[in-house]
């Protein structure tokens, strides 16, 4: 989204000293959009230097969208890996649980934490998924549940706040969820929830995975204290959305008028509640996962 994003700055952005201009204020506008996302800054980066090497305007323009091309084929066939490598993790008959959307909605194909879920399933093992539901915007009762179906991966919606339950009545085998940017010592920035998740997860013995390109790790971060936090509306919290009964999308608020909201897109996961990192260059450790960056180099 980043790149491609780029790459329409530069298609619409006008002729002449004012290109370079445009160019640079789009860039800015894109990467305050989504600040904890480290590969939308990874994206914006490797498209913005593809125009400043140009020579001129015109071979700019498409040295963005050649950029943005290459950055899609790499994200897709490096999710296509992280499926590949991580379909070893899931043995035939697994219980796998996952949060929020990390499925080929939110990539280019295959995604991240559903990739290996995919792999598994297309090599024909049995594979059981219960999809978080993810408030407050409900990415896993939409996105992840409506995916999982035309995967025709058999699965369950179930309640944030169940997650423990299940855990503790042996009714999860391994954890995988996304990331949207690892610190250098392994911390994990995710979706907000997803920290409870590990905590519990390690409490009770059952593996918790991050799976993610090595595009998201962010060498010059030390650790998650570092990441930056969106916070978004809080009418996401204070109202709820969905479809009717008359197929229109409406909303109906679920708080008291005159009450206020938190609402922290992502939350931090420690290292040391994650086994490993699946990443398109193998299984790391979260301690060694600039190894991935080192290798991917």
């Amino acid at each position: 989204t980043g790149g491609f994003g780029m790459a329409q700055v530069a298609l619409e952005a006008p002729d002449g000293p004012a290109f370079y201009e445009y160019v640079a204020q789009g860039a800015e506008t894109l990467a305050k959009t989504r600040p904890t996302a480290q590969n939308l800054f990874y994206a914006i980066e490797k498209v913005k230097a593809a125009i400043d090497k140009a020579p001129d305007v015109a071979a700019a323009r498409r040295a963005a969208v050649a950029m943005a091309q290459a950055i899609a084929d790499e994200d897709a066939a490096s999710c296509e890996s992280i499926g590949r490598i991580g379909g070893t993790l899931i043995r035939d008959g697994a219980r796998v649980m996952t949060h929020c959307n990390a499925g080929w909605l939110a990539f280019v194909d295959w995604g991240t934490a559903l990739a290996p879920i995919y792999n598994a399933h297309r090599a024909g093992r049995k594979v059981f998924v219960f999809a978080d539901e993810t408030r407050p915007r409900g990415q896993g009762a939409s996105l992840t549940a409506w995916e999982l179906g035309n995967e025709g991966v058999p699965f369950k919606i179930i309640p944030d706040n169940a997650s423990g339950y299940l855990m503790r009545k042996g009714e999860i085998d391994l954890v995988i969820v996304g990331s949207d940017r690892i610190a250098a010592n392994g911390d994990v920035a995710n979706k907000i929830g997803t920290y409870e998740k590990a905590v519990l997860a390690h409490e009770l013995g059952i593996p918790f995975y991050v799976a993610a390109p090595s595009s998201t790790i962010d060498p010059n971060c030390p650790d998650g204290d570092a990441i930056p936090i969106e916070e978004r509306s809080q009418d996401e919290v204070l109202y709820a959305y969905g479809l009717q009964d008359d197929g229109k999308l409406g909303r109906v608020r679920v708080a008291p008028a005159g009450a206020s909201a938190r609402n922290p897109a992502f939350d931090v996961t420690p290292a040391r509640y994650i086994k490993n990192i699946i990443t398109e260059k193998g299984i790391f450790a979260p301690e060694r996962i600039l190894d991935s960056v080192k290798t991917r180099e």
